[in-house]
């Protein structure tokens, strides 16, 4: 008596092969795609964070002038980290830089800023000129 054996053959086998191997050369270009697009999203997210901070800011400037409060200003006089890190009440993340030689001669003045990321990510965004003193800038 011969035993039956069971098992797949060699031609199975390579069909098997060849069809991974067409789904992971059409899959692997999307997911090494997606850290760029990431890094662009995060950059974008966080130059809108700043740009919403300093709208309050300005916002609490002119309560401020108008004494409808007493709740400090942070000074945007400057495009640097220090005055970023300021208006977020946090350290921007450690891969990411604020760069700009724009500063605004006047409070309420707007004024754009360049946010550096990994990857040479890049994203302007807008600041407005604010001081807790008046005649500062």
């Amino acid at each position: 008596m011969k035993k039956q054996q069971s098992g797949f053959t060699l031609i199975e086998l390579i069909a098997v092969m060849v069809i991974l191997g067409i789904l992971a050369a059409t899959a692997v270009p999307k997911f090494v795609d997606l850290s760029e697009a990431a890094n662009t999203a995060s950059a974008k997210n966080i130059a809108g964070s700043i740009e919403s901070a300093s709208a309050l800011n300005h916002a609490v400037n002119i309560a401020k002038d108008a004494s409808l409060t007493s709740d400090p200003v942070t000074d945007v006089t400057a495009c640097n980290d220090a005055t970023v890190n300021a208006l977020l009440l946090k350290a921007l993340p450690s891969d990411f830089s604020v760069s700009g030689a724009a500063t605004p001669s006047a409070e309420g003045e707007l004024f754009d800023c360049s946010l550096d990321g990994p990857d040479s990510v890049s994203e302007t965004f807008t600041l407005i000129g604010a001081c807790d003193v008046d005649g500062c800038i």
